[in-house]
């Protein structure tokens, strides 16, 4: 693991692979042994920093965040085009025009969209045109179709394009403006002008306007591949049945949907029962396709939390205890030959995992994504109820906000285990450390979850 503690430890000793990971000293020599939320953030941070840049084709870089600055190396649109079905014309030929006395003109050719060659337009001419389709020379403006009567000289009125006629006229039934209905070279972007700056995400439309100005590809910070496991024996696939002391695993599914929607590329473990040599085999296979693993279960206090046992053999991966509730005990570090791969240990605990996700691992995805919002919004609310919470510990109780009365009010209890309340929950209240009670219609932060 990356990061100084108060002890004055340096960094290259904290990854010292010769280092005991049970020794106090890795864990911050603090008077009582506990990490702040913000400290353990912080070195968790420390350690991770945005993907190496790779070019992708473009919709292999959807979701991935500009490496560089994009230039447009030629104007968009490349030429002045129809944006109308319709007859180029000049302008000072239609002067007056009206249905009782049309401006009769000469049709002189026709253009549909990719055409090459171009008939010009003199006076008293027009050219019949498609949209999109380049504005031939000499032309100043479009007649849109329904302007006209078709184009077969006859005045009847026109709703649609008709098929060329020998020697055939148009009558414009109206005066057109100049450039009218004209979309003008470069009016949408002009050469030489940055178009998307780094760190833009790719989306539908901005990988439209990557298509547009001609870029196959894209230089981007890669999405993290996040590796999600759960361990303990206890655990069973939804579906399966459910023995004496066994419960459906939920974790593996909650936390790899929240890699996806901060970002990752994750992929789901699912359950590792409480065995060493089990476990130790499925982190060998799942090393060589991770920028992150993240693990939930078996970082307390436990005669059968294999998950130390196993971590302490890569000597990485410190276990910590943090002033917080819940999600107190939270193991860091990195395993794996060479530099290794950053690793978040969370609690089993439902609850506890989640908001330990949101708390340190989405920062650490969208760290690695090169993202600017790596923190979820923090907004304050009123909180109409009393609210309590243990004393050095910083609470994170799960509620619903009302944006329009600035109120946000707790959804169920405190307790780790209560995930119905946790599906109900689109927000975070937050009871710092060093308060006890708040009462009734106290201001508290509330940490935003996003849809």
């Amino acid at each position: 693991m990356t990061g100084s503690t108060e002890s004055g430890t340096t960094p290259a000793a904290c990854c010292d692979d010769s280092a005991d990971p049970a020794a106090p000293a890795r864990a911050g020599a603090r008077a009582d042994g506990l990490w702040t939320v913000d400290e353990h953030l912080a070195d968790v941070l420390a350690a991770v920093g945005p993907l190496p840049a790779i070019e992708l084709q473009l919709l292999d870089a959807q979701g991935c965040r500009l490496a560089e600055d994009v230039v447009a190396e030629g104007d968009l649109p490349p030429f002045d085009n129809s944006s109308m079905d319709g007859y180029a014309l000049r302008t000072p030929d239609t002067v007056g025009a009206s249905d009782a006395y049309p401006s009769v003109l000469t049709v002189v050719g026709d253009i549909a969209a990719g055409a090459g060659e171009l008939p010009a337009v003199g006076p008293g001419q027009a050219a019949r045109i498609m949209t999109g389709a380049p504005v031939p020379p000499g032309a100043g403006a479009v007649a849109p179709v329904e302007w006209t009567d078709g184009g077969t000289g006859t005045g009847r009125p026109a709703d649609a394009m008709a098929a060329a006629v020998e020697g055939e006229e148009v009558r414009v039934l109206r005066p057109v403006a100049e450039a009218a209905h004209i979309r003008r070279r470069g009016s949408d972007v002009a050469a030489g002008s940055r178009v998307l700056t780094a760190g833009t995400r790719l989306g539908p439309a901005q990988l439209g306007l990557l298509a547009a100005i001609g870029r196959a590809t894209a230089t981007v910070r890669p999405r993290p591949r996040v590796v999600v496991l759960s361990t303990g024996s206890e655990l069973v696939q939804p579906g399966e049945p459910v023995g004496p002391g066994q419960i459906s695993e939920s974790n593996s599914f909650t936390l790899t949907a929240a890699a996806r929607d901060a970002g990752a590329i994750a992929y789901r473990v699912g359950g590792v029962p409480d065995d060493a040599a089990r476990l130790r085999a499925v982190l060998e296979d799942q090393l060589g396709r991770a920028d992150l693993i993240v693990t939930s279960g078996g970082v307390s206090v436990g005669a059968y939390d294999v998950v130390k046992e196993v971590f302490a053999e890569y000597g990485g991966v410190d276990f910590r205890r943090l002033r917080m509730q819940p999600g107190k005990p939270q193991g860091f570090g990195r395993i794996g030959p060479g530099p290794g791969v950053p690793l978040l240990a969370l609690p089993g605990n439902p609850v506890s995992a989640y908001i330990s996700f949101e708390l340190f691992v989405r920062p650490a995805i969208r760290t690695m994504l090169g993202a600017e919002d790596v923190h979820r919004p923090v907004v304050r609310a009123h909180c109409p109820v009393a609210l309590r919470s243990p004393a050095g510990r910083r609470q994170f109780l799960r509620g619903r906000y009302t944006a329009s009365d600035g109120l946000v009010e707790p959804v169920g209890g405190a307790e780790s285990h209560l995930v119905g309340a946790l599906a109900r929950a689109d927000c975070l209240i937050t009871v710092p450390e060093d308060v006890t009670e708040l009462p009734a219609g106290s201001e508290v932060d509330v940490v935003l979850l996003g849809g």
